[in-house]
């Protein structure tokens, strides 16, 4: 019979397993189907699996449940097998293990490292199915992998605690960087993860044997508690169709000393690894001595961290209020929007960006603007989806050459990840700070619908992860060493049935870090109104938008085509039939209405420029001006 598995890692090195995916993929398994469906259809080929390992000379097999939860399985309408193939991963690996080999149940992230619109509440419920079928068959442990973000390993280890007291293993997926996607060290993950429960604390999946090796080397180990090690071998390279991983298995033996002087009791392997790098591994390791783990170091006591999530709120007020030194190194004196409209009427322009290479009317509008005395241009990321130039680098130029405070929009639809950080660190290095954040409409309603709406984030994770650059951290969790000064708005469109429901979307992004509201535009006095009540509770500044009409078709289109704007009919029936200067002049005078009540209930005006008729909101802004010095603004309501 096996020792006790707490007790077989306190003084020796255990043999893992190797990749079960990648190796069935050699044998002509594609890509795309369900593993883990194998489980019911063909078990003597998961069970041959299994036992080519063990005859490696692997002490511990993983179930083939990696992607067995409910979320993945929905993807392939298996979400109703659940059970049965988790309970049958069981019992094809304890037939295999016999009486002298461990079996771990598999449970993989279900996030990935990917933005998905996903509830914590699901994640549970998705962690608590899976975990239960593995442990109602009867595992010797559980072993979270591949996990990215400590906020939901650490979700999925505290079910496991709930459910069971075998050994929990929690392993993440992270490369050199020793950061998780959210920002934590390793050294801080693992001693938050260590207090919560956890046996065992290690690293599997995205890197090879280096790339974990440098992380492990930074721990100061051995540690007091054991570590594991499943690498890939080596990074995978697409040949003539085909995956091809380049560590050898002799390689990977080599690898397999270096990582049990460093602390690893469990070693295995993950992609692209093989029966033959196990048994490297198992030859590499005969005879081997591991130090007591009592004679090892404890991990440096941390401070455990508010999430990512909670630290943008509660940093708000110093983003937005403090003004942190900008990143040329220089202090930052200028106040930000958030700063000017708590004291005062403020009021943000958009004008949008050309369609065309002449910029001579943009510029021209801008510097009429900045005469007229607003406190900041907005500029759209290709609203409507239509190709229009560059909003850094217009703003870039109304900032250096007009000396107006750009404030740029940046949709979630044209840039993924990647490309987005490197969006917000080039406006970080332009001086650029303000930023509203938006989803974007879909790229199939503009002008080149053959193109890809990209959406890797929604609009509350962009606005999360801005706020992450303010911490000095980069989406992938790299410190990035300084910090950005970022000052982030959220959308609001308030023209909807159920006004309660649309503001309860807007707490969440305030949640996620929001420092200000701009809304679309409203026609109706009332509605101004009701929004003021609305939000009474909410603690950040509102910018009302406001777009003057410019004729009577400009506002049957905008009631009866474009997505979150709505006239009331009263506009409509003062707008129908007018166009030319007779439209502009109407289009400015119901603007005028609608300030009247929005001054008396919000400091902040946010102006829409319609086709470029710049002159109208510059007599629209010394309106508010002039209004400002008869009327006091509503502090109270800030």
């Amino acid at each position: 019979m096996k020792p006790d598995l707490r007790t077989a890692w306190e003084t020796g090195v255990i043999i893992g397993d190797g990749a079960m995916g990648t190796y069935l993929y050699k044998f002509g398994f594609p890509v795309g189907i369900s593993f883990e469906e194998l489980n019911l259809l063909q078990p003597e080929i998961i069970g041959s699996v299994h036992r080519e390992y063990i005859a490696a000379g692997a002490g511990l097999i993983e179930t083939n449940s990696f992607s067995a939860n409910y979320y993945k399985l929905s993807k392939l309408g298996l979400e109703s097998q659940v059970e049965e193939i988790n309970r049958a991963a069981v019992r094809i690996a304890r037939e295999a293990a016999g009486e002298q080999v461990y079996v771990a149940g598999a449970v993989g992230s279900i996030l990935g490292g990917k933005r998905l619109n996903v509830t914590d509440a699901e994640l549970a419920r998705y962690y608590e199915q899976q975990m239960s079928a593995l442990l109602t068959e009867g595992t010797d442990a559980l072993l979270l992998e591949t996990f990215y973000e400590l906020e939901e390993m650490r979700l999925a280890l505290r079910l496991a605690r709930k459910l069971t007291e075998r050994p929990v293993i929690c392993q993440f997926g992270v490369d050199q960087l020793g950061r998780t996607l959210d920002g934590y060290t390793i050294e801080e993950a693992f001693h938050i993860l260590n207090q919560e429960g956890a046996d065992v604390l290690g690293f599997n999946c995205h890197s090879g044997p280096n790339g974990i090796m440098s992380v492990m080397s930074r721990l100061d180990g051995p540690l007091t508690f054991p570590l594991s090690v499943f690498p890939n071998a080596g990074l995978a390279d697409y040949v003539d169709g085909e995956y091809i991983y380049g560590a050898s298995p002799d390689y990977f033996g080599d690898c397999a000393v270096s990582f049990a002087e460093l602390g690893a009791r469990l070693i295995g392997g993950c992609c692209g690894t093989t029966p033959e790098h196990i048994a490297a591994t198992a030859r590499a390791l005969r005879g081997y001595k591991a130090t007591p783990l009592t004679e090892g170091k404890p991990l440096p006591k941390v401070k455990e961290r508010l999430e990512i999530r909670e630290r943008a709120v509660s940093s708000r007020g110093e983003t937005a209020n403090a003004a942190p030194a900008c990143s040329c190194g220089e202090e930052h004196t200028e106040r930000s929007i958030t700063e000017l409209v708590r004291e005062r009427h403020t009021i943000i322009v958009e004008l949008d960006p050309p369609r065309d290479l002449d910029i001579s009317k943009f510029m021209e509008g801008a510097a009429a603007l900045k005469e007229a005395g607003v406190d900041a241009l907005t500029l759209a990321d290709n609203s409507l989806a239509v190709t229009r130039m560059s909003n850094m680098a217009l703003g870039h130029l109304i900032k250096t050459q007009i000396g107006l405070r750009p404030l740029i929009h940046i949709a979630c639809r044209d840039r993924n990840l990647i490309g987005t950080q490197s969006h917000m660190m080039g406006f970080d290095a332009l001086g650029i700070d303000h930023v509203l954040a938006v989803t974007g409409d879909p790229a199939r309603f503009g002008d080149l619908p053959g193109a890809s709406s990209v959406y890797d984030t929604t609009s509350f994770e962009i606005i999360r992860m801005i706020k992450q650059l303010n911490e000095g951290i980069a989406f992938s969790g790299k410190p990035l060493k300084q910090k950005a000064r970022f000052v982030v708005g959220a959308a609001f469109n308030p023209n909807v049935k159920h006004l309660h429901k649309a503001v309860e979307r807007l707490e969440k992004k305030i949640a996620s870090g929001a420092d200000y509201i701009m809304t679309q535009p409203v026609y109706d006095r009332e509605l101004i109104v009701r929004i003021k009540e609305a939000t009474a509770h909410l603690d950040i500044p509102i910018f009302i938008g406001i777009m003057p009409l410019a004729s009577g078709k400009n506002a049957e289109y905008l009631h009866n085509e474009v997505p979150g704007i709505q006239l009331s009919e009263e506009v409509l029936d003062r707008m129908r039939g007018l166009q030319g200067e007779e439209g502009r002049a109407m289009g400015v005078e119901i603007a005028k209405e609608l300030l009247d009540t929005a001054m008396d209930h919000f400091n902040g005006i946010y102006l829409m420029t319609p086709f470029m008729f710049y002159e109208m909101n510059v007599a629209l802004t010394k309106y508010v001006q002039e209004r400002t010095k008869e009327t006091p603004s509503p502090l109270s309501r800030l």
